[in-house]
């Protein structure tokens, strides 16, 4: 499933910080306008606490009938209070006092409570006028929530200015990055005046840019090698192809010439399936392992195939070792094979190519060693390249058209293996460790 375009990261990041500040001030103004809403509350039942304790007091102090004396000294004590109204009840159910007139339309905290003296049961009502303090709440309300929008437009607004201040090293890198071509990925990005964060990203990149460039010029090589592998078998036909047809020639003549180009035709055909082989290799083809008894039994079967060119080389193979493996046999076969022969056209006559074959715990590896001239160092970690030849002046060429060590190096990636070359006073190790 194709995913969707993520968009904008300058404004994904605004966006994201003007949600994250609208949240902390929604909790702060929340915060605030509770503890405002709870200080008023708490305001008016203090209110209404005192007016009943003067109440209660007034009405005690005065004791008797005499209610004209308590109405005059419950007016003196409503003096200056019009948020408050008062409304006293007898026994009888009789009002004996009332104070205080506050609009039906307001919202009023009431408090009910009785009273008793020497008269009986008195009852109560005190209403406290709230209007006031709600408007405040609301007014309060509106301030906050316009504050944490406006609070909230600010820091998007300034985030996506800083955001895009803070994005442009990555533009940087960006431009850089635009900047490169097939034939300057050698250039390195600048990461001096980046930020710590893309220091890494920065390397990592110029690694990639590294492997990239050698591959590009393994690419680049690999064409030139392959062309020039192909055009000299081909020059070679059309050539001697022109010289037989300029004129006539008797049928053992033309044997032998068709013989010739049947065998530079043979060349070319082995170099496009190795070629083939190895680009499926580079696809990521895996070996189909099957369980071997005996690695053993395996090279000598191969071993016999090169007996001849072994005898006619003057040389000698033995097998050191011995170990079971799941491998695919077909593929480490072909392995075998190449090493095999490319040991008999490198070692001295008269000497003994060895197959040593070792465990070392989950591993088993599989080497041939022969005795010849000594490789250089610097040559042995490019044995494995495609066309790659130590002797320059190719003259080998005609056996040997230089795929054979990179199949095995493929073979044992194949197998999820790797390959080994060491070559000291003499003798050279070349093969390959598997995993078992």
């Amino acid at each position: 499933m194709k995913k969707k375009r993520a968009g904008s990261l300058g404004r994904r990041l605004a966006r994201w910080m003007a949600l994250l500040t609208l949240a902390g001030l929604a909790l702060t103004c929340l915060g605030v306008y509770t503890v405002t809403a709870l200080s008023f509350q708490d305001r008016q039942n203090d209110t209404l606490r005192q007016q009943k304790i003067q109440v209660s007091h007034l009405i005690a102090e005065v004791g008797g009938p005499d209610f004209t004396t308590l109405t005059h000294k419950l007016d003196d004590a409503m003096v200056g209070r019009r948020d408050v109204r008062m409304t006293l009840t007898g026994p009888n159910g009789r009002v004996i006092y009332a104070s205080g007139n506050i609009p039906s339309d307001k919202r009023t905290i009431d408090a009910r409570f009785e009273i008793s003296n020497s008269n009986g049961s008195i009852q109560a009502l005190l209403s406290l006028d709230a209007s006031e303090d709600d408007r405040v709440l609301k007014r309060l309300a509106q301030t906050l929530i316009a504050a944490a929008l406006a609070g909230a437009v600010v820091i998007a607004i300034g985030g996506y200015t800083l955001v895009q201040i803070g994005l442009e090293p990555v533009r940087d890198l960006s431009s850089q990055i635009q900047a490169l071509e097939a034939d300057n990925l050698h250039h390195q990005l600048d990461g001096s005046a980046q930020p710590d964060e893309l220091v890494p990203l920065v390397f990592h990149v110029n690694g990639m840019l590294e492997r990239l460039h050698t591959a590009y010029e393994q690419l680049e090589a690999f064409n030139a090698d392959v062309a020039h592998e192909l055009f000299t078998p081909l020059a070679t036909l059309m050539g001697s192809t022109e010289i037989a047809l300029r004129k006539a020639r008797d049928v053992e003549t033309l044997r032998d010439v068709l013989g010739d180009h049947l065998e530079d035709l043979q060349r070319m055909s082995m170099i496009v399936q190795d070629m083939l082989f190895l680009s499926q290799a580079d696809r990521g083809a895996e070996a189909r392992r099957e369980s071997v008894d005996s690695l053993a039994r395996l090279v000598n079967a191969v071993a016999d195939l090169h007996e001849a060119a072994i005898e006619d080389a003057g040389l000698q193979l033995q097998v050191d070792g011995d170990a079971a493996c799941a491998v695919d046999i077909r593929l480490l076969q072909r392995a075998l094979s190449n090493l095999i022969g490319n040991a008999t056209r490198h070692a001295l006559p008269q000497s003994t190519i060895v197959v040593k074959i070792n465990r070392h715990d989950a591993e088993v590896a599989l080497r041939v060693v022969n005795q010849g001239n000594t490789i250089p160092d610097e040559h042995l970690p490019y044995l494995f390249n495609r066309f790659y030849r130590v002797d320059s002046a190719r003259t080998e060429a005609v056996r040997n058209h230089g795929l054979g060590l990179a199949i095995v190096s493929a073979i044992a990636r194949m197998h999820r293996g790797r390959t080994l070359a060491e070559s000291r006073d003499g003798v050279t190790s070349i093969g390959f460790v598997l995993p078992d």
